[in-house]
């Protein structure tokens, strides 16, 4: 996976080579206040507190992978999400599976598992495996979720033997944008220092009160020109959650369908944020909302976009039919037009 000057990494681990019982119990926790609101700073987080609180919910994800090498494995994380066995990873982690195994805190032995739904160009997949009573996470309030929050990465690093890894940082940004090989472009993202590492994919980023605030899914990495330290990412609750909804749509036979704009798009060269539009098909959406090449587009329905790749994603964040306000930059002058998306077309 690359990106223009460094590279972004899946955080699964992948090796190519030729009953229900009772479910563990939360644990009674005074340290931490699970009905509060926000209404100011969070405390400063007890990682012990939120690690016993939150683990009853994080899951190991084995999956057998077929490939053009022969027969291999992935490694990542879960996060159980309803109480009837609903768990949410990477969609990364579970590509091209011919069999998933998930194993809950606290048991040596993996339940099997059903794929319900995938969404590559999200990177989240949908898991159930047989059973009641299991111990669902809690996602934030999206809004809640602020600049400098501390925040404990749990996964399962890789593949280490025993409980999940439990690392420590705090939301370094929001709202980022990555490139990658993968699904394209992913957006909404939080930016953490907390260590995330190969096998932490689709574990869960949480605050001081033990809520989710994002899915792992990503860690910057260096290169020759580039070099990365402590950047890692995280799929946002805000973007999560309505992915989340269409996968169980999908899961019962509805197809989810992306908004179409119809441009070729590139990154402007200036310095300046936004995407160029290199040429606008002809009776598209983008062609009836009065687009034209050369067109800075800078926001989506006041959504900053820094690049090509953040309009993509923020395209197709969208379904047909979805009335979205683009603002453009057109010699000099900043104009709002409004465009209403279609299906993409077959190819």
């Amino acid at each position: 996976m690359a990106m223009v000057g460094s590279g972004f990494a899946g955080a699964a681990i992948y090796q190519r080579l030729d009953r229900d019982p009772r479910p563990p119990q939360r644990g009674s926790n005074v340290a931490l206040d699970l009905g509060a609101v926000r209404e100011s700073d969070l405390p400063p987080i007890n990682v012990a507190a939120v690690a016993s609180y939150v683990a009853p919910s994080v899951v190991t994800i084995s999956a057998d992978i077929e490939s053009p090498f022969g027969v291999g494995g992935s490694i990542g994380t879960g996060v159980i999400i309803t109480a009837d066995g609903e768990i949410v990873t990477n969609a990364h982690v579970v590509a091209d599976a011919t069999e998933i195994r998930v194993r809950l805190a606290g048991e040596t032995e993996p339940r099997p598992a059903t794929l319900l739904a995938v969404d590559p160009g999200n990177d989240l997949a949908l898991l159930r495996i047989s059973g009641s009573g299991f111990v669902p996470a809690t996602f934030a309030e999206p809004e809640s979720v602020r600049i400098g929050d501390q925040v404990v990465a749990i996964g399962f690093a890789l593949d280490l033997a025993g409980a999940p890894s439990v690392t420590l940082g705090i939301v370094s940004a929001l709202d980022r944008t990555i490139q990658t090989d993968g699904s394209g472009a992913l957006d909404g993202l939080i930016q953490t220092d907390a260590a995330i590492s190969s096998g932490n994919s689709g574990g869960p980023l949480v605050n001081a009160l033990g809520q989710v605030v994002g899915i792992n899914t990503a860690v910057a990495r260096s290169d020759s020109t580039t070099a990365a330290s402590n950047i890692g990412f995280a799929i946002s609750g805000a973007e999560a959650i309505p992915v989340i909804d269409a996968l169980r749509r999908q899961a019962d036979g509805v197809p989810r369908q992306e908004g179409y704009l119809g441009v070729s798009l590139g990154d402007r060269t200036d310095g300046g944020q936004g995407a160029v539009i290199g040429a606008v098909d002809d009776g598209t959406p983008a062609d009836a909302g009065g687009l034209m090449a050369f067109d800075i587009v800078v926001a989506v329905d006041d959504n900053t976009i820094d690049g090509a790749s953040g309009l993509v994603a923020a395209i197709r964040d969208h379904e047909p039919g979805d009335e979205i306000e683009i603002v453009v930059l057109r010699g000099g002058e900043r104009l709002a037009l409004s465009v209403v998306l279609t299906n993409r077309p077959a190819t």
